[in-house]
């Protein structure tokens, strides 16, 4: 009796080997897969940073080209339907990539009517490393994000030129070609926004009340 239960003991004692062996490599793999899942999460937000980084720096270029658009007869259609921002951002990209341990390997913009989109595509400049997968060791995540700087205003009204002639004798000898329209008054996501072209400094926040930046999916 006591033989047979030796020799059924003996008969089990690889299948526990087999069984923790199992486990370990299931353990190691799953770890692999955190390891990979942490890279590709890196990289989605160091695509993220590019983008929005982008995305904003052309957007701070936008508010000479805009209010140059005010003083023309169509110029506001034609600013919101003409490329702004070819190759703006592209250093700023490079800069939260960087900070992010990545580096930029695609980056582009789209046209369109009322919003631009620039994309940006990164690889980490880490691995994903050692595991019991293959080929991770040297295997590096990518990702891509795309950012959007979108006119989010509405023209109330369109206001006529300001004529000089108007005003006292002292007026009159003013140049008349430099006619002033205005004042003009937006609606930005239910807020109101007077631009006044015969201000010094209109609106020095000009920019983010009439642009918005954000992420999208595309």
């Amino acid at each position: 009796m006591a033989t047979r239960q030796r020799g059924q003991a003996g008969q089990a004692f690889p299948i526990y080997i087999v069984m923790v062996a199992g486990l370990l490599f299931l353990a190691f793999a799953l770890f692999a897969v955190g390891q990979a899942s942490a890279a590709r999460n890196g990289a989605q937000g160091a695509a993220d940073a590019a983008a929005l980084a982008a995305a904003q720096e052309a957007r701070e270029e936008l508010r000479v080209p805009f209010l140059q658009a005010l003083r023309e007869p169509d110029g506001l259609n034609e600013f919101l339907g003409g490329a702004q921002n070819p190759g703006l951002g592209r250093e700023e990209a490079d800069r939260l990539a960087a900070r992010n341990r990545s580096e930029v390997t695609g980056f582009y913009w789209r046209q369109g009517f009322w919003q631009d989109r620039v994309t940006a595509r990164v690889k980490t400049l880490y691995a994903v490393g050692n595991s019991v997968l293959p080929s991770t060791k040297d295997r590096h995540a990518t990702a891509s994000a795309t950012a959007v700087v979108e006119f989010r205003c509405s023209l109330k009204t369109t206001p006529k030129p300001t004529d000089p002639r108007q005003g006292d004798g002292d007026e009159k000898d003013k140049d008349d070609s430099k006619d002033t329209p205005g004042p003009f008054e937006f609606t930005c996501d239910g807020r109101p926004v007077i631009i006044d072209l015969d201000s010094s400094d209109p609106l020095a926040e000009l920019s983010k009340l009439i642009f918005a930046v954000h992420l999208i999916d595309d």
